[in-house]
């Protein structure tokens, strides 16, 4: 009781407040921070819109997007009942990576209507992060977005939880001895999150991975009603297996679970193969009890931060925002997000890995400050990046 009286107390009048960066204490201030001297300012970014990233807040400036109908394990909760995720993921912003982050709730669960607002607030943001919106609803949103917008489109949901599980699984099949390469990989749980770590593991070089949802293996044979599943099936499963979990996770290297409680069973835990890995991440209840998988994994991870091997997304979005922001990125692409979790990954030296520690610490200052050069040298590789060198993007 006297926590969640501590968590109230956190959350009174909310997590955030706005702030000046230069004092206003004289008329003379008060002339050149508004009228007057404003005017000079608006006429030089109507004459170039680009001068809009130097003279206002939209260079360091993110909104956190949300119609709050897929909030954390709460499902739809609503616009208003969303505001306190949203305002933490902007603190996070701040805390981690001093981006600018602004909670923007909407009272629409309409798709064009979701993504027509967007589009009309993006000229105050350098960037805009998708947060909790169901799908497969989130899917057409983002994807118009990131065609439709000069700057960075990301959700969360999908993306971040890809780049910190591949940073995880990386550094899991290091300790492991496996290559990603000659691996079976079972996701189970193909949503937004599913699919997304599914193509982030195949671009990092996975090749034998198979989807699996409560109708059991995603197979390109079956005709699927959903377009993302028909989708999904063209890229994955290459030995068209089929089965519930407990069938296609015979031999299985990697478990990657983005599903419910209970979805893994002991006894699927003992037909893997040897030195298996599970990521077992619904939350706040994962798939299997740590405690029990445990002395049959090599390496087990799950989303609670009371368990060795957290699998966060604030290890991933600050950062990748820190960066893409501080080079103009117009969009945040695949070679970046593997850049990021690349990143993630390096930050524990080959030395100190052990089954109990292949996610790094939130805290740890090298997170944000890999991630932002790594998605920088992506950015520019890719030429996604407005300023053209890596030099002039940390003189900014």
């Amino acid at each position: 009781m006297k926590i969640m009286d501590e968590v109230m107390k956190m959350h009174v009048g909310g997590k955030l407040e706005t702030g000046l960066k230069n004092p206003i204490r004289s008329m003379e201030d008060l002339s050149k921070v508004y009228t007057p001297g404003v005017a000079k300012v608006c006429q030089a970014i109507a004459a170039d819109q680009d001068k809009a990233y130097e003279y206002t807040i939209k260079k360091n400036s993110v909104a956190v997007v949300s119609d709050g109908t897929a909030v954390l394990g709460l499902g739809d909760i609503g616009p208003k009942a969303a505001m306190p995720v949203m305002e933490g993921k902007a603190a996070l912003f701040k805390q981690f990576a001093d981006v600018d982050a602004f909670p923007i709730c909407l009272d629409t669960k309409d798709t064009e209507e979701i993504i027509a607002i967007v589009k009309a607030i993006a000229p105050t943001f350098g960037g805009i992060n998708l947060e909790d919106i169901s799908s497969p609803r989130c899917f057409e949103i983002e994807a118009r977005l990131k065609q439709e917008l000069d700057i960075p489109v990301f959700h969360d949901d999908q993306h971040g939880t890809a780049i910190v599980v591949l940073a995880g699984i990386l550094n899991a099949l290091r300790v492991c001895n496996k290559n990603i390469k000659n691996v079976k990989i079972v996701v189970n749980g193909i949503g937004a999150a599913g699919i997304a770590v599914s193509k982030m593991l195949l671009h990092a070089g996975a090749v034998n991975l198979i989807g699996v949802d409560r109708q059991g293996a995603i197979n390109r044979a079956v005709h699927y009603d959903k377009s993302h599943w028909s989708e999904f099936a063209l890229i994955t499963n290459p030995h068209l297996e089929i089965g519930s979990l407990s069938e296609v996770i015979q031999g299985a290297d990697v478990f990657i679970g983005l599903s419910a409680p209970g979805a893994l069973k002991l006894g699927d835990v003992k037909r893997m193969a040897a030195d298996p890995i599970v990521f077992a991440m619904a939350n706040p209840t994962p798939e299997i009890d740590p405690e029990i998988a445990v002395p049959y994994v090599k390496v087990m991870a799950t989303g609670r931060s009371d368990f060795p091997n957290q699998i966060n997304n604030v290890l991933c979005f600050p950062g990748i925002f820190r960066g893409a922001l501080d080079c103009g990125a117009t969009e945040i692409n695949e070679d970046m997000k593997l850049a990021a979790a690349e990143a993630i990954s390096s930050v524990i030296d080959a030395s100190d890995l052990h089954e109990t520690y292949i996610m790094p610490n939130a805290f740890d200052p090298r997170v944000v400050e890999r991630i932002r050069e790594a998605v920088i040298r992506a950015a520019l590789k890719s030429g996604v990046a407005r300023i053209g060198t890596l030099m002039e993007s940390n003189n900014t």
